[in-house]
């Protein structure tokens, strides 16, 4: 009986990796608008996708993104520039795409622009500091997707989002987790919209990698510029050691869990791209599939536990 079922696991990953080896045809006609392309999961897709022959479109936001991604790239890759905070900007880059792929639709919209910072407990924050960070990881991804989704259902393609495993739990504070849950839900919502009319909505929700959104110095600065501009009494809450040992956990947790093969994200969103049948989510990394993701499948009770016995406890904690 064992043997029987090993024999039908063995047939069903054979099966699932050969309908997943297939790729769509006449790549050089196809169409991808990516977001955050000046470096990091965006910039190395751009450059990879050009590679397989796709007409690239790629969004950055600064001179210097457009200007280092020309001199790497074919002339199948058109660089744009793009502020996905900005609605203005976008409906710009949304007019140019149109002009670009004309009547054949665009292909794939890839999602990718993203920030970290402001992060820190959400007592430290304000308003504004959750409104700067939903304008670029929610709102972006939202306004990018709405001005090119006709076209994208011209062509019957793909709206692949970039959310995170942290839009699954949250283990810390501040907007980030905020927005990637927002990220969930809207390409949740969206698939299901867009399913009657051929469009296929994938998620991808990376671990931990080493990106400019996981650089440790910018974290530290954005922390320490928060804690300079508290209040005195939220200061007396955590105690003057509370920033010193989250720099110190800081740095002791991301040199175990931090990624560097960034090709790991990127093939996942290649394949979110490219196969005839993509997966509904993809979740690289080994953080994501052995530690997060199983514990967001727990109680929360436990969840918090663990979470909490590994916590920087403030001065005035009550545990």
């Amino acid at each position: 009986m064992f043997l029987y079922i090993l024999g039908l696991v063995a047939l069903w990953f054979l099966y699932r990796w050969y309908k997943e080896a297939q790729r769509v045809p006449n790549k050089s006609e196809k169409y991808v608008y990516i977001t955050g392309c000046d470096s990091g999961f965006g910039n190395l897709l751009a450059r990879h996708l050009d590679k397989l022959g796709f007409r690239v479109i790629a969004g950055c936001y600064t001179e210097k993104g457009e200007d280092e991604l020309k001199k790497v790239s074919t002339d199948r890759l058109t660089p744009i520039h793009l502020d996905v905070s900005d609605s203005e900007s976008v409906s710009r880059a949304g007019a140019v795409i149109k002009t670009l792929v004309g009547e054949k639709g665009l292909w794939a919209v890839v999602n990718n622009a993203g920030i970290s910072v402001p992060s820190a407990p959400t007592d430290w924050l304000t308003i504004e500091d959750y409104k700067s960070m939903l304008a670029v990881n929610l709102n972006g991804v939202i306004d990018v997707t709405l001005s090119v989704l006709a076209l994208i259902k011209k062509a019957r393609g793909r709206v692949v989002n970039v959310a995170s495993v942290f839009g699954r739990i949250s283990p810390f504070g501040g907007p980030y987790c905020v927005s990637k849950y927002g990220v969930e839900s809207f390409n949740d919502s969206l698939r299901i919209n867009m399913t009657p009319f051929g469009v296929k909505v994938l998620c991808i929700e990376p671990g931990f990698f080493k990106t400019a959104v996981s650089d440790t110095s910018l974290l530290k600065k954005n922390l320490q510029k928060l804690w300079d501009n508290l209040p005195q009494s939220v200061k007396d809450d955590y105690g003057h050691h509370y920033l010193e040992t989250t720099f110190e956990k800081m740095e002791e947790r991301f040199s175990r869990l931090l990624d560097g093969d960034l090709m790991k994200v990127v093939g996942c969103m290649e394949h979110a791209v490219s196969a005839v049948h993509p997966r509904t989510r993809y979740s690289p990394g080994w953080d994501a599939k052995l530690l997060w993701l199983p514990l967001s499948y727990m109680p929360t009770s436990i969840s918090d536990r663990i979470f909490l016995k590994d916590a920087v406890k403030p001065k005035a904690s009550v545990l």
